[in-house]
């Protein structure tokens, strides 16, 4: 989630002002760029608790310890919320303490991967030198709601307090998850439109070839990734598939109508988040917003606002991809590695279209909401998810190799970092089901070595 960025008080007073904030994100081709974000868990070593903010070993310590010279602290009411990077990007904390990297945006998976590997390693590093440690996961596999100690952001504490109300489990959600995502970027309303489809469409296929999220409070839970299924039980004004981005009216100016419909969490004024849960940025454009009557919102506002939305992909100046679960190293790459592979290669681009040309939204509906259980096994038309992933890799891999970026060290090219994925798919077992295994054999029905496993 993310924090403040650089403030624009330019006032809103039209609908057009935001669809053309949208429209900036365009860019050519050439100038498009990966931007990956993931999260883990962090945890006291010895007890393998989560981390409380204060303390040591507790994550402000942690914070500290990151920072320096690459790393810039930000604080919100005296305390270190997160830290700025030299090259553009940021460290930040989800609400239950888990720890995100928020990735600038390069030009390959090469780049990427070496991020993904600088920043893990200062992570580890400065983790084991105050007694904590990381993994990666989809869900907190042993600690309850009440265990994991609430992070202190404004924005977190008007959340938690709305969350309730609207569903069930967006206080797990908030506490509990982690996932990687990669920022897209798209040249035109049309090239847009085609990348929200195909992505929103196979989402359900990236949420099967990442799941890892099989326990809960010690025991299994009945999913393979239970982070996805805590999304259908958060808040219905926010998440979801969105079926109206497959109508022949989508464009910009129906990405806003959407948002300006989800209820407001906060307005962010002089370093204090004002609660307006629930409330409409409608009325705010009118100058009627309870609490601020006769103010117009300005363009941070609506940033900001636009990140509250939280469907399986969302639309900014650039696309998220959002249904994969936290997981090993290797992961944080292949992720950003198969959206690149699909969407930034014009062939591939075309082929996965065609893939999901004759999709209806009542298929894609009834496979996303399959995979959280069965993942691969998922049912689709007369086969599977699996059958559907194989044809997905393969279309990945040809984009992959016909975008040639070669590695300076190896000449290798971007397909090395499908290799996890290659594995899930050949196998046509994922990260989650072999964690059950461990558990129903080595290690004998105990949940503590999940944190050795799955530790960076």
């Amino acid at each position: 989630m993310s924090s403040p960025a650089a403030t624009d008080d330019t006032r809103v007073d039209s609908k057009s002002q935001l669809i053309e904030y949208i429209a900036s994100g365009e860019k050519p081709a050439k100038d498009w760029r990966i931007g990956t974000e993931h999260e883990k868990f962090l945890f006291d070593a010895r007890s393998l608790r989560p981390l409380p903010y204060d303390g040591v070993p507790g994550v402000k310590a942690l914070l500290e310890r990151l920072a320096g010279p690459e790393w810039q602290p930000v604080y919100e009411s005296g305390n270190i919320i997160a830290l700025k990077g030299s090259d553009g990007g940021s460290v930040t904390l989800e609400p239950g303490g888990q720890l995100e990297l928020s990735g600038a945006p390069l030009e390959n998976i090469h780049q990427t991967c070496s991020e993904v590997h600088r920043h893990l390693r200062q992570v580890v590093d400065a983790c084991e030198a105050i007694g904590a440690g990381t993994a990666g996961l989809g869900f907190n596999p042993i600690w309850k709601r009440d265990d994991v100690p609430w992070m202190p952001k404004g924005r977190y504490k008007i959340m938690r307090e709305y969350m309730p109300k609207k569903g069930n489990l967006g206080i797990d959600m908030m506490k509990r998850t982690c996932t990687v995502q990669v920022n897209l970027d798209y040249s035109s309303e049309a090239d847009m439109i085609q990348k929200m489809r195909i992505s929103l469409a196979l989402q359900p296929v990236a949420t099967a070839l990442f799941a890892n999220s099989p326990f809960k409070e010690g025991k299994p839970n009945g999913y393979l990734s239970y982070r996805s299924h805590i999304w259908t039980d958060t808040d219905p004004d926010r998440c979801g598939m969105l079926p109206f981005v497959f109508d022949d009216s989508f464009g910009y100016e129906r990405w806003v109508d959407y948002i300006l419909d989800v209820p407001m969490y906060f307005v962010y004024r002089d370093g204090v988040y004002h609660d307006v849960s629930g409330k409409s940025f409608r009325d705010y454009m009118d100058g009627k917003l309870e609490g601020f009557e006769g103010q117009l919102p300005t363009m941070t506002d609506w940033s900001d606002h636009m990140t509250t939305a939280f469907p399986e992909v969302r639309l900014k100046k650039f696309i998220e991809m959002r249904g994969a679960d936290g997981g090993p190293w290797g992961n944080l790459c292949a992720l950003p590695a198969l959206w690149v592979g699909l969407l930034y290669d014009d062939q591939a681009r075309a082929e996965a279209a065609d893939l999901i040309a004759d999709w209806s939204v009542e298929e894609i509906s009834a496979m996303r909401d399959a995979v959280p259980t069965l993942a691969l096994k998922a049912p689709f038309r007369d086969g599977t998810v699996l059958d559907i992933a194989r044809k997905v890799m393969e279309i990945c891999h040809g984009g992959m190799k016909r975008r040639a970026r070669l590695n300076p060290t190896s000449g290798l090219d971007e397909t090395m970092y499908l290799k996890p994925l290659d594995e899930v798919v050949s196998t046509g077992r994922t990260i989650a089901e072999n964690l059950l295994e461990a558990y129903e054999t080595r290690w004998n029905g105990e949940i503590d070595p999940v944190y050795a496993e799955c530790r960076y």
